[in-house]
C-alpha cells in the first residue's frame, strides 16, 4: 500500500526531497534503475539483496505516485512489465549524487566496510 500524501506544508525544500526519497531502498532503487536504465521486477529484486517482494513494490508504487518511476505494461503472455526513472527521477538521481559523495567519504572516514553487490550475488 501506498504511504499517504502529506496533510501538511513542507518546511523547506530538503523537507519535500526527503519525503520523496525516505525508505530503506528507495535510493538504492534510483541507483538501480540509473545504472540500467529499465528493469523488470525480477532483475530489480535480483540485485538488491535482502529487499523483500514486499517492500520493492511498495517503494515502487509509491515512486511512480511521485513522479519518479514509469511502469510499463506489455499485453503479451506472459505479462511483462518494466520500470524505468522518469525525467523527474533522473534529475532527483543526479541531486543526491553529491549526498553519495558524502556518504563514501564517511564510509573512508569512519572505516566503514562496504558490500560488493556483484560478490554477495556470485555466494
Amino acid at each position: 500500500m501506498a504511504k499517504a500524501p502529506r496533510s501538511g506544508p513542507y518546511i523547506c525544500g530538503i523537507d519535500a526531497a526527503l519525503d520523496v526519497v525516505s525508505g530503506k531502498w528507495k535510493g538504492l532503487i534510483l541507483w538501480e534503475l540509473d545504472a540500467h536504465r529499465v528493469r523488470r521486477f525480477a532483475e530489480l529484486r535480483r540485485d538488491l539483496p535482502g529487499v523483500s517482494e514486499k517492500m520493492l513494490t511498495q517503494h515502487l508504487r509509491e515512486m511512480e505516485a511521485d513522479g519518479l518511476v514509469l511502469r510499463r505494461v506489455y499485453a503479451e503472455v506472459p505479462p511483462r512489465v518494466e520500470y524505468s526513472l522518469t525525467e523527474h527521477g533522473r534529475m532527483l538521481n543526479q541531486a543526491l549524487g553529491p549526498l553519495g559523495a558524502w556518504g563514501a567519504e564517511r564510509i573512508r572516514r569512519e572505516g566503514h566496510e562496504t558490500t560488493d553487490v556483484a560478490e554477495t550475488l556470485r555466494d
